[in-house]
């Protein structure tokens, strides 16, 4: 009797290796990453408002954001898109928030746009004088991402912040 187990438990064994450990099986692969943005240059005015927005976080007992490239390049796609159409919107952002679930494997996503401000103060001034933008700047968040790029043809700043729970 004691062969017969020993032969169960053998053929059994081979049939768990053989079946769990194959490379050609991709119906338990996970679904494939998508490519993260690692270098972003930021410039002065970013930076400063990145700045206003973690004082005042810090300032109310909230955490710091922390900043990341990737969630700036898709802050950065999103101004090139309102300029180059002329408009100030959330258009596709939906499609921004799944990339960096995805890409990132964040929890939440949320997003404040500002146009035509000359400054940091300016802008950010303007999202806490507004309930939904100031609800973002305060919201449960861990990181961002922040954009600003000016239109060469009239000159006007277009901002897209970013905000992520991861």
């Amino acid at each position: 009797m004691s062969a017969k187990l020993f032969r169960f438990i053998a053929i059994g064994f081979i049939l768990t290796v053989f079946t769990s450990c194959s490379s050609d099986d991709n119906s338990n692969e996970t679904e494939e990453k998508l490519p993260i943005v690692m270098a972003y240059d930021y410039s002065p005015l970013e930076l400063e408002t990145m700045t206003l927005i973690n004082n005042y976080r810090v300032s109310v007992g909230l955490n710091a954001l922390e900043k990341i490239n990737h969630v700036s390049h898709k802050s950065e796609e999103h101004d090139k898109y309102m300029i180059a159409n002329n408009v100030v919107n959330h258009d596709d952002f939906v499609a921004r928030s799944e990339n960096i679930i995805k890409a990132l494997g964040a929890l939440r996503v949320s997003e404040n746009i500002a146009y035509n401000y000359n400054s940091a103060q300016g802008a950010f001034d303007a999202w806490m004088n507004s309930p939904g933008h100031r609800e973002n700047i305060e919201g449960d968040f861990t990181h961002f991402g922040l954009s600003i790029r000016e239109n060469p043809i009239n000159g006007r700043k277009y901002f897209t912040n970013i905000f992520v729970k991861m």
